[in-house]
């Protein structure tokens, strides 16, 4: 802001003083009828909805499905699929709790009033093998009932649920599937939970203003229904990563460490904005 005595010393002759408290006084009101002005637009856009959680019966349900003798069996050639441990000897079982995944709400990036920053996608439970191998099992609800959508490696769902627990008790955890970035979000905060999300708002953090502006500006012509998402590009995934992933998806099975399967002749389950995920990116 630029002061308007800047640059000029205020002489001790009466006139001069007077002339100096003026513009003081025109200027210091022009700032509150200014400050006066933006206060409606401050309080116009009213706080973003909570997503809501899954309940206790569909937590139940979802684990339930995790850890049936069929999900385990498929658990049991996913990891073995490398050649590494033999089918018999994976013995997979289910560790820990089911948690909500929560994946940026497409309404959230367009600005819509109110819109939750996340929406719910799907469950995942911890699964581990004999030999210390981990995997996420993604669970969701298709045809009426609770099955087993996708086996990932690894455990962030799992793992970023407790970071953001932690970091900050009774947020929403959630994932921006295009730079696969965890955040965990309450109130007017969102904080990175790995270091995509730092790349992108910061070790620190930012506010949720600032986090909504940030994906408008790099997602909001990229909805569904806009011309980039008809293109079959929507998420922000090029030709070739879409190419991948289809190829992942036909093939069942893959030998790289960020392969996914999808299981139990689901489709692969669709996440936020329109993007597929059959393929864990690795950590950079």
């Amino acid at each position: 802001m630029t002061h308007p005595t800047t640059g000029h010393r205020t002489t001790g002759h009466p006139a001069g003083r007077a002339r100096a408290g003026a513009v003081r006084a025109t200027a210091g009101g022009a700032l509150t009828v200014a400050l006066l002005g933006l206060a409606p637009l401050a309080h116009a856009a009213p706080p973003p909805a909570t997503p809501a959680p899954p309940s206790a019966d569909e937590v139940s349900a979802a684990h339930a499905a995790a850890s049936a003798p069929a999900g385990l069996e498929t658990l049991s050639r996913f990891f073995a699929r490398d050649g590494a441990l033999a089918k018999d000897a994976a013995r997979p079982r289910i560790e820990g709790a089911t948690v909500p995944v929560y994946t940026l709400d497409p309404d959230f990036v367009a600005g819509r009033d109110g819109a939750p920053v996340a929406r719910l996608d799907f469950l995942a439970s911890k699964a581990v093998a004999a030999d210390g191998q981990k995997a996420s099992v993604w669970t969701a609800r298709t045809g009426g009932h609770w099955s087993v959508v996708n086996i990932a490696t690894g455990d962030d769902e799992t793992r970023y649920a407790a970071e953001g627990a932690r970091a900050l008790s009774g947020g929403t955890v959630f994932r921006e599937p295009q730079i696969d970035a965890w955040y965990v979000q309450r109130g007017d905060r969102v904080l990175p939970l790995d270091p995509d999300a730092v790349r992108a708002v910061g070790g620190k953090g930012t506010t949720l203003a600032a986090y909504r502006d940030r994906v408008h500006k790099a997602y909001g012509d990229k909805l569904p229904g806009s011309a980039y998402a008809r293109k079959g590009t929507a998420g922000g995934y090029d030709t070739q990563q879409e190419t991948q992933e289809q190829q992942a998806q036909q093939g069942g099975q893959g030998n790289q460490a960020g392969t996914a399967v999808t299981v139990g002749g689901a489709a692969a389950l669709v996440l936020g904005l329109g993007t597929v995920m059959v393929r864990r990116a690795p950590r950079r």
